[in-house]
């Protein structure tokens, strides 16, 4: 063995001291980080989520707005946007919708002002534009932005249990509205039907109903009240506005007590060519009537002949109510278990005792909604059942 074999190693320099400060350092920090708690959700977090669907033409256009809370319930909301083509609101429905140059603004109304947790509110506009509209990009809810500022903190998905999903009704695959009612899973319309009570609010209620239907096992049940502030309404949130140029409805009824003689109604479309009020279908002097709320215009007039080429409501079954309108044009017709109403038919030309009043308005309507219910404008109450509604671009059967 030679004498280099048994010497000892040469001893290892030591480590500077500023080297074994930073190492350290390195080793508080990673095990502070190991301790820190999972960060909370911020005020960048979204707060909501808005859907703006928009139809437009030349010179104008109409918006349905969803806006869905994905953060505390809130009583009382308001939402914001700026235009940035000069786009301007000429009116407005579900929402007290207020604009200062490009700002736009709008508030609940008294009957939609709660906003739960994970809930959604509707409302709709028309407006006027120019060759440019382009959808607006900086919604806020209460102040706070929407539509995926900052990063939620996630939460697990549970696996969903399957369900099936509900038969559309016969006959209207394909259309805007097409409902049944079989999907709805509690008593108080949820998803694409909300309860709305425009202007005040009473004793009317409208649950889903499980013990009377058309087809299926569930419809829409509405207790209308006698006078106007206990109406209610149910109203769907589908773009009404995309069906056309001319508009398909049905709707299967039943109700309970004849017609009165007094002023009621069942149907209501808010019409964006006059200002957002309502063209109404209901009845008075005992017949089906249409009914235009900018003027009180009816279709049939109200005299006697006019009122005997329409139809009383049968009471106690069933029956199938259907429509068409034509936005392009004043024209219109109804059937009654698919028989023509001649007092409820418009076609431009004038017909004694009929449709005077309805051609007093050269604007065709261009429905934006479709609400279901009971108003009565004397003390006339009714209960009513709605089921396989339908609403779309072509005719649509009984």
């Amino acid at each position: 063995m030679s004498a280099s074999d048994s010497a000892s190693p040469p001893p290892r320099p030591a480590r500077p001291a500023h080297l074994r400060l930073l190492a350290l350092l390195a080793a508080v920090t990673a095990v502070a980080a190991l301790l820190a708690p999972a960060r909370a959700a911020s005020a960048a977090d979204p707060a909501c989520r808005v859907d703006y669907t928009l139809n437009q033409w030349s010179g104008g256009f109409t918006a349905q707005v969803k806006v869905t809370d994905l953060g505390p319930a809130l009583t009382g909301w308001e939402v914001r946007w700026t235009f940035t083509a000069g786009q301007t609101v000429t009116s407005a429905w579900n929402a007290k919708v207020t604009q200062t140059g490009s700002a736009v603004s709008a508030v609940n109304l008294s009957y939609n002002a709660t906003l739960p947790a994970g809930g959604s509110a509707d409302f709709g506009l028309q407006g006027a534009s120019g060759t440019a509209n382009p959808v607006p990009t900086d919604f806020t809810l209460n102040g706070v932005p929407c539509n995926g500022t900052g990063t939620p903190t996630p939460t697990p998905t549970p696996t969903p249990t399957p369900t099936p999903t509900p038969t559309p009704p016969a006959g209207c695959a394909g259309a805007v509205v097409c409902s049944g009612f079989e999907d709805q899973t509690g008593t108080t319309p949820t998803g694409d039907w909300q309860v709305t009570a425009p202007n005040c609010q009473g004793s009317g209620t409208a649950t889903v109903d499980t013990s009377t239907a058309h087809s299926g096992a569930r419809s829409l049940r509405v207790n209308g009240g006698g006078g106007y502030c206990n109406h209610v309404f149910v109203g769907t949130t589908r773009t009404v506005s995309a069906a056309g140029p001319v508009v398909y409805a049905r709707v299967w009824v039943r109700h309970t007590t004849a017609l009165p003689a007094s002023h009621v109604t069942m149907i209501t479309m808010a019409d964006t060519a006059d200002g957002g009020k309502d063209l109404r279908i209901g009845g008075q002097n005992g017949a089906l009537q249409w009914n235009r709320e900018s003027d009180d215009a009816t279709l049939p007039e109200q005299s006697p002949a006019g009122v005997a080429l329409s139809t009383p409501l049968p009471t106690g079954r069933w029956v199938c109510l259907r429509y068409q309108i034509d936005t392009t044009r004043q024209a219109m017709s109804t059937w009654l278990d698919d028989k023509e109403v001649a007092g409820l038919h418009l076609d431009g030309t004038p017909t004694h005792d009929v449709d005077a009043q309805w051609l007093s308005r050269t604007t065709p309507p261009r429905p934006a909604t479709l609400r279901l219910g009971w108003e009565s404008y004397g003390g006339d109450a009714d209960t009513l059942w709605f089921d396989d509604v339908a609403l779309g671009s072509s005719p649509i059967a009984c």
